[in-house]
């Protein structure tokens, strides 16, 4: 009888595992996070699919704004995804850079992302430290949670 029982136990329990390996077919998501939203130190991003495997993201953030151009690597919008990332930060007399680069988002199933890729200086603004007006290439990283709508 225990044997029985603990089959059972099993089996519901791998089902519930791959219940929350479910894709989304929801097409859009809200993204929220430090460093986000352009690399503002708290921010938001909203996320569009337009293809099976193509979306595109806008954002803003504490003084800073951004867009994407991401490639899911499955057709869903909780999918992992290669963005061609812009962030702009700063505005005014407090802007201090602008960059460009390729970001790997890591999207676990459920909520959990991750960002960090490498970026370009396109622009340098008033604000921006002479010591690391030096240095053209910076690496982008963000974490947050995401919610498909």
């Amino acid at each position: 009888m225990k044997k029985y029982v603990l089959i059972v136990l099993v089996a519901l329990f791998s089902v519930q595992l791959m219940a929350q390996r479910v894709p989304s077919e929801k097409k859009m998501s809200i993204s929220a996070g430090v460093l986000q939203g352009g690399g503002g130190l708290v921010g938001a991003d909203f996320e569009f699919m337009l293809g099976n495997h193509l979306s595109v993201q806008a954002g803003a953030g504490l003084f800073s704004c951004g867009a994407a151009i991401n490639y899911h690597f499955k057709p869903f919008i909780n999918s992992s995804m290669l963005s061609l990332t812009y962030w702009h930060q700063g505005f005014g007399n407090a802007h201090t850079q602008s960059v460009v680069g390729p970001v790997y988002t890591f999207r676990a199933p459920k909520v959990f992302q991750f960002q960090i890729g490498m970026g370009y200086r396109v622009d340098e603004g008033p604000a921006l430290n002479p010591d690391y007006s030096k240095t053209k290439f910076m690496l982008l990283y963000s974490i947050g949670v995401y919610f498909p709508i």
